[in-house]
């Protein structure tokens, strides 16, 4: 065999063989494409992801070109080399991004121009003979200043984050600088033949060429290493966060029972001290009944007891006995229904038969006090409530009315009891025409155990607020006219 044929032989086997170096390494890379694209899906929200895919398809392009150049078209050698350039030009997008120092618009658009400059220059000298360590040069140049500043990029992010996959991407990026520096090198100072291409190089190009394709795609690999990583770590946060905001509903649930506890006690501790305040005053009007009637029984027994007793007599006085029953039986009820724990479920009740209900029970003492009530409720005022509940509230607002008046001069002493409708409201106001509340007092009168009375517990006002807000209503105080105090309480209504 010939010298010739020898040397022809060595390099068909060398352009068949970069060839399919060049198919495979497509395949892999595109590979390493469809492995990311679904962690980029997953972590979209985060944009700059999308250089890594990027970066990772146009070397897949110019492996591709590469590969098919000789078999298509030789103008893929320039789509080939330009799309590696662009790959390289996506990590540092990247990096940078890792970095928190994206391009602005301005030059974002300068760094994408370089590859265009390039194929302008390489495009020539492609078609001309004689150009091959031209071109190599200018294509292996740039590379290494894109591969260059990846590493600046890389050993800052290393620097913040210290994070181990970090050292395994620069050291790949230094081992790719340090072959195209070397096929630089070679290229600028070697004296073989200049009208060659990439598929007939010799052999030491060629195992300089591939060991940097391969620490490439090796450095995309690590990416995707990297990426499903931060995945990881984000999910385990999440469950974690997730567990921990479980035990913090559970703390939350808890808590918001442990408050109905208390809202619970509150309202039995306040309607206990209230039920002492109104004691003396109930016994009072119960008197009256009871009394009435013992004295009608002796009476009834006398009768009977001396004959004297005939039927039209009799009658009269069963008749009394009846009604003092009746009267005693509905002070317990009117007050019963204030002081025991009413049923949960709401229903449409009037607001005026309320008011009249709790006016019975406070009658004694208003008139043991010479204070005088002023009522104006309009007809047909419906809500929907716990009647027992709005019945504490106002009753709280008009013992607060009546202890207004225990260091006051006031004369003639009144309270005023209004209920309008305003829009898709109805309106409740008790005001005295007592001191007033004090301006530093003011802010503070619905919190709990807030109180301005000496022997007061601070309960009534926040559970006034408590109540009236639980139903979608609210209360708020105001001074009323002529001085004195004003509560007013709105609650939607049900008409």
């Amino acid at each position: 065999m010939t010298a010739t044929r020898v040397f022809y032989l060595y390099y068909s086997i060398m352009e068949l063989a970069n060839q399919i170096f060049f198919i495979i390494f497509a395949l892999i890379t595109f590979a390493i494409v469809l492995s990311a694209i679904p962690q980029f899906q997953v972590q979209q929200a985060d944009w700059p992801n999308i250089y890594w895919p990027l970066s990772t398809c146009f070397f897949a392009v110019s492996c591709l070109s590469f590969g098919l150049a000789l078999w298509v078209n030789k103008f893929l050698l320039t789509i080939g080399n330009i799309s590696l350039l662009m790959s390289s030009i996506a990590l540092i997008c990247l990096y940078r991004a890792w970095n928190q120092k994206p391009f602005n618009k301005i030059q974002t658009l300068s760094i994408w121009l370089i590859p265009l400059v390039v194929a302008i220059l390489y495009e020539p000298l492609r078609t001309t003979p004689h150009t091959f360590h031209q071109r190599v040069a200018l294509i292996t140049i740039t590379q290494e200043i894109l591969v260059a500043w990846q590493l600046v990029e890389l050993i800052k992010f290393y620097k913040k984050e210290h994070r181990r996959i970090a050292v395994w991407i620069i050291l790949l990026t230094i081992l790719t600088l340090l072959g195209n520096v070397v096929r630089t090198y070679q290229i600028l100072t070697g004296d073989g033949p200049t009208n060659i291409f990439i598929y007939t190089e010799d052999a030491f190009a060629f195992a300089l060429r591939w060991i940097t394709y391969a620490t490439n795609v090796i450095v995309f690999v690590a990416l995707g290493v990297f990426y499903l990583q931060k995945q990881i770590i984000k999910e385990n946060k999440f469950a974690t966060d997730l567990e921990r905001s479980k035990e913090e509903n559970e703390k939350i649930i808890t808590l918001l029972k442990e408050k109905e506890r208390l809202i619970y006690g509150l309202l039995k501790a306040n309607k206990t001290a209230a039920t002492g305040a109104l004691s003396a005053s109930i016994a009072h009007e119960l008197n009256q009944p009871l009394g009435a009637s013992t004295l009608n029984i002796q009476f009834l027994k006398m009768k009977l007891e001396n004959g004297a007793l005939n039927l039209e007599l009799g009658k009269e006085i069963l008749n009394a006995l009846e009604e003092d029953n009746k009267r005693a039986a509905t002070i317990v009820k009117s007050l019963r229904s204030i002081f025991t724990e009413g049923e949960s479920n709401t229903q449409k009740v009037q607001l005026n038969d309320l008011i009249s209900k709790v006016l019975d029970i406070v009658k004694p003492e208003l008139k043991s006090r010479d204070i005088q009530t002023q009522l104006r409720v309009d007809d047909g005022l419906m809500i929907r409530v716990n009647s027992s509940d709005i019945e504490q509230v106002i009753l709280n607002l008009i013992n607060n009315t009546i202890e207004a008046f225990v260091d006051s001069e006031a004369r003639p002493r009144q309270i005023a009891i209004e209920a309008i409708k305003t829009g898709d409201s109805v309106q409740l106001s008790v005001s005295d025409n007592g001191a007033g509340v004090s301006p530093e007092f003011k802010p503070q009168l619905f919190e709990l155990l807030s109180t301005t009375k000496e022997a007061g517990m601070g309960l009534g006002l926040w559970l006034c607020k408590h109540i009236v807000t639980r139903y979608g209503g609210s209360i708020h105080y105001e001074d009323a006219l002529g001085g004195g105090a004003k509560f007013v309480a709105k609650l939607p209504s049900a008409a």
